[in-house]
């Protein structure tokens, strides 16, 4: 019977995350053997795994990150089942290293395939699973490049966007940061009128003649007054088109030009909760 110290508890915790009393359970189980208990551990976050695939992680943290060239970022959720969890300092934490790896990566399943620590990430999501007893798993992870890469994170790691510009010019960053905010807050469907679906356009300008012919408008009108209605549409679900949220005067496009005349929103990506 291997002897159990507290250090070697200790050490274990301090490897894999877990708790104190599984892993001196796991120790015991091994016998002392480290590389058993920590196999041991994993699988039972297999279990719990499991045993939870069919719950809802809708909860967790959000995170944007930029390189340090500013021409690339991602942003992913690390999501769980409850806001309790969500919001824990080490589960931030985990999701912050874990948006620093996807840097180096263009496809979730790439990312989750990679080394974290020794195991993959997505071994390590198991893990987790098991440490913590709730659902965990990456949710969204979208990347986006170009001359200039902006990002945003809502307080609380709910929301985060990315926004990219057209050049590297003076102000570069503070609009950008600025063009962020704004896709977190108003949630635009697309970066202009081009990014709108055929499919999308063409229902709403269904649903603008139904309500214009519930008005007693005539036939001969409806197909102008649609067009008009389908231009608001653009103006409140377009990310440039929209009204700048720190100064109704002027649409995105136009605050973006303020900074530099021949500056342009090329991209945006956004990850929310829920």
């Amino acid at each position: 019977m291997a002897t159990i110290t507290a250090a070697d508890v200790n050490k274990l915790r301090t490897i894999t995350g877990a708790g104190m009393m599984d892993c001196k359970k796991a120790l015991v189980e091994a016998e002392g053997d480290f590389d058993l208990a920590i196999e041991n551990l994993r699988k039972k976050g297999q279990k719990v795994a499991a045993n939870r695939s069919d719950r809802e992680s809708t909860e967790g943290a959000v995170i944007a990150v930029v390189n340090d060239a500013k021409t690339s970022g991602v942003v992913i959720s690390l999501n769980c089942e409850t806001d309790f969890v969500g919001k824990n300092e080490s589960f931030v934490k985990l999701a912050q290293e874990l948006a620093a790896l996807a840097l180096n990566f263009d496809s979730k399943e790439a990312f989750l395939a990679t080394d974290f620590h020794g195991i993959t990430v997505a071994e390590k999501l198991i893990e987790q699973t098991g440490v913590i007893g709730e659902k965990i798993e990456i949710g969204s992870f979208e990347r986006l490049e170009g001359p200039f890469v902006g990002s945003y994170i809502h307080a609380g790691n709910k929301i985060a966007t990315l926004v990219s510009l057209s050049a590297n010019v003076a102000g570069a960053e503070e609009a950008s940061r600025n063009v962020a905010m704004q896709a977190a807050a108003m949630n635009p469907i697309a970066l202009n009128e081009a990014g709108v679906d055929a499919a999308v356009i063409e229902k709403e300008i269904e649903i603008a003649k139904e309500q214009l012919r519930a008005e007693g408008k005539p036939e001969a009108m409806l197909e102008n007054i649609s067009k008009g209605k389908i231009q608001r549409f653009y103006k409140d679900n377009t990310l440039v088109n929209q009204d700048y949220i720190k100064d109704g005067s002027m649409n995105v496009a136009a605050y973006v030009k303020s900074v530099d005349a021949n500056l342009i929103v090329t991209g945006f990506k956004r990850a929310a909760l829920g």
